[in-house]
């Protein structure tokens, strides 16, 4: 497994009472399986339609690996105009 780097904004933060957190997980599915395991409310929000994951500073979809050092960042919904 890999030690990531996980990054929580805005509302998630909130959430969660946290910003940063070190992360023992190989893939991007088992990251947001450990999260769902210590709180269901953030794996909720971090899963909700507008929610964009940052995989080392780059957005990514699905199921991305992780490497020692990776960095992930859940990154609410914007608004802006």
């Amino acid at each position: 497994m890999s030690m990531a780097r996980v990054l929580l904004f805005g509302p998630l933060r909130d959430l969660a009472g946290w910003r940063e957190r070190t992360l023992d997980a190989a893939s991007l599915s088992a990251l947001k399986a450990l999260i769902a395991a210590e709180d269901a409310d953030l794996a909720r929000a971090i899963d909700a339609p507008g929610v964009q994951v940052a995989l080392d500073q780059a957005l990514v979809r699905g199921d991305p690996a992780l490497a020692a050092g990776s960095e992930v960042a859940f990154l609410p919904p914007m608004s802006g105009g």
